[in-house]
């Protein structure tokens, strides 16, 4: 079965999946803003660890409206413009279109679910540093595996996506427990992307500094409590293990670093208040986690001097 792609947020992430899976001879439509004019003339460049390409006559366009119905739609857009994802998605799905949201953060299929209503959805975690250096040039630095988890809908669509993606030389798992994957991936987004804009520090600083180690694995730890507390254990080893993997990993600004260093705006509601709130209805606390993502949301509000 040959699916048609398209991917909405052609950026760090969006844009190299969606570039692997073109570069394979998969059909993929890109949705691109700021860099439609370079990518239409230019082509889309990824400098990757694993070997560098560009793509080029990319199946580029400025609007979903312009854009063709298609069977897989993979979203990269940062949830901070997610209030404009269902109106974007209308145009481009039909009635077994699969939306893949890869996107951090806990809570967002189930509103998509809600605004688009009989739509097929799966998560994914996408374990890669990768960053977006220029209009139209993509650097992969380390990883590059993402997890992928059926939140509604039929399976078999998500399964090819998961044979594609392996074909187009990416690791893909098919999850099992979307719920349970989205909360691991919170284990290490939620110390390490929010230190690194609260300390102004790289993954590799955070790691090598005996307090910030004491930090990370605090928070680290009381996000695994959270997640047990909501009916997802995760193994109290596994904040360990993602601070060994970081320490091996080359050094990193996460995507948090990134948005806060070009005054965007933080994605402090899928992030921090959606499973602050959601391990709260539990019965469960994350008292470090609230002070974190209470600092993020002072420094978001004011970065650039905007009051």
């Amino acid at each position: 079965m040959n699916l048609r792609y398209a991917v909405i947020g052609t950026g760090a992430i969006g844009g190299y999946y969606g570039a692997k899976l073109a570069r394979s001879g998969q059909e993929v439509h890109f949705l691109l803003r700021s860099d439609y004019a370079h990518v239409k003339a230019n082509g889309l460049a990824v400098s990757s660890v694993n070997g560098d390409f560009v793509l080029e006559d990319v199946l580029a366009y400025h609007s979903t409206a312009d854009m063709p119905v298609c069977d897989v739609v993979i979203v990269g857009l940062k949830t901070t413009a997610n209030a404009q994802l269902a109106g974007m998605l209308k145009p481009i799905v039909h009635k077994h279109t699969l939306v893949v949201l890869i996107q951090n953060g806990y809570g967002i299929e189930a509103q998509l679910a809600e605004e688009l209503p009989g739509i097929a959805i799966a998560g994914g975690l996408a374990f890669i540093c990768s960053q977006k250096i220029s209009p139209g040039h993509i650097t992969h630095l380390d990883l590059g595996h993402v997890n992928l988890g059926l939140y509604c809908g039929e399976k078999d669509c998500l399964v090819q996506v998961v044979s594609d993606l392996e074909a187009a030389g990416v690791a893909a798992h098919l999850s099992s427990d979307l719920e349970r994957s989205r909360w691991e991936k919170l284990v290490w987004n939620i110390p390490f992307n929010g230190l690194s804009v609260v300390m102004n520090a790289s993954t590799d600083l955070l790691v090598r500094h005996t307090a910030m180690r004491t930090l990370l694995k605090g928070i680290m730890d009381e996000v695994i409590a959270a997640a047990t507390c909501c009916g997802y254990p995760i193994e109290s080893v596994y904040a360990q293990r993602m601070i060994e993997l970081t320490q091996e990993m080359t050094p990193y600004a996460p995507s948090m670093k990134l948005d806060y260093d070009q005054r965007r705006p933080l994605e402090l509601q899928a992030m921090y208040w959606s499973p602050i709130e959601t391990a709260r209805r539990a019965g469960c606390e994350m008292p470090q986690t609230r002070m974190l993502a209470c600092q993020l949301q002072f420094m978001s509000d004011y970065n650039g001097g905007a009051h």
